[in-house]
């Protein structure tokens, strides 16, 4: 399992269909990262029942919708590592590992669970396990020994709490100086890098609401097997506030997001920057239908491979994928854990796990 290329570890928790803020969010890297980096994309099933406990079934089923979601973007399970997070039991012990470590308030001030309890309505109903998924999340990470995370820009407080998992553990238990760099842990013998996050080209795509980040559960968002007609309908729903064709218009606005991040040809985005900025008889509407041909073209691909996954061939494809994947993950996240376990004075027993193909 060894290899000279960096390491790579991102991944989605199962809650449906990935939609159009995870492609230029973080699937596009993915995809192009490949060849470069030796590539872990987690499936979080674990996490998901942080808030969908009661859904077992649906679980299951986004769980393979994502997998089936990654293969039509172009992941390619011959040159990645495809992890089913429940699949692989070192994680949830360095989870329990890191919770000793990071202290609860730290853990409750992160400022991307603070974000989900208001968002999805938790109030204090939320479970234990909740903001435990947080600590998971350091576990899901560092148990493959990653350099770089590639995710969304809302993501990046989740990776600033695992950096400093990594930093207080190899402080602890491996005796490294607290005022190392981080790039010296490992040389100095830690057992984990501090990873840094590598965010996509958007960093935060809003939804069709205009105003929060695009989220299933807060129905703004276009999926990656819409249609043109979806996709055209959820774009006009796009709200900017501007009343005429000849008032100005704020190009900072949510619809501009999209045109910068779906038109590719940069001479028409400043084109259409100019005559919007200028109130020059160019209307909302207008802008609208041009971005929606412009995500078609770019989902049309992604639809079609989507399309050929369907049904219990599909299912067949994903379940043979996990299995085989198995092993490998567990390869890696073993090797993590008895370094960890090493350290922490417990390997008074070595385990090997192994998984049928």
């Amino acid at each position: 399992m060894t290899t000279s290329k960096p390491r790579i570890l991102t991944g989605d928790t199962p809650t449906g269909q990935l939609h159009l803020g995870h492609l230029v969010g973080s699937l596009e890297s993915r995809v192009a990262l490949q060849d470069e980096y030796d590539c872990y994309f987690l499936i979080a099933n674990m996490h998901a029942y942080t808030t969908r406990a009661d859904k077992p079934e649906g679980i299951r089923q986004s769980t393979m919708d994502i997998v089936k979601d990654w293969l039509a973007v172009g992941m390619d399970p011959e040159r990645s590592v495809f992890v089913l997070q429940t699949e692989v039991p070192a994680i949830a012990e360095l989870t329990w590992f890191f919770a000793m470590l990071l202290p609860f308030n730290r853990v409750m001030k992160n400022p991307t669970l603070k974000t989900e309890i208001k968002d999805k309505d938790l109030g204090d109903t939320y479970s234990f396990g909740f903001p435990m998924y947080a600590v998971g999340q350091c576990a899901d990470i560092l148990s493959f020994r990653p350099q770089l995370v590639p995710v969304g820009e809302d993501q990046v407080a989740h990776i600033e709490m695992c950096r400093e998992a990594a930093r207080r553990f190899n402080q602890v238990y491996c005796g490294v100086d607290p005022h190392a760099e981080d790039h010296e842990h490992e040389s100095l013998g830690g057992v984990f890098p501090i990873p840094e996050a590598k965010v996509g080209r958007v960093g935060r795509l809003v939804g069709t609401d205009g105003k929060q980040k695009m989220s299933k559960s807060l129905n703004n968002a276009i999926f990656l097997t819409d249609t043109f007609k979806q996709i055209k309908k959820k774009m006009g729903q796009l709200y900017t506030g501007r009343q005429s064709l000849d008032e100005p218009g704020d190009i900072d606005n949510a619809l501009f997001d999209y045109v910068r991040a779906f038109i590719r040809d940069e001479a028409r985005v400043k084109e259409l920057e100019t005559k919007y900025a200028a109130g020059d008889n160019i209307g909302d509407g207008h802008i609208k239908v041009e971005v929606a041909e412009a995500i078609d073209q770019l989902l049309e691909p992604v639809r079609a491979k989507r399309a050929e996954l369907d049904g219990d061939k599909g299912d067949a494809i994903v379940l043979d994928i996990l299995r085989d994947h198995a092993n490998k993950a567990n390869a890696v996240a073993e090797e993590t854990l008895a370094r960890a376990k090493a350290a922490m004075k417990l390997d008074l027993i070595q385990r090997e796990l192994s998984f049928p193909r």
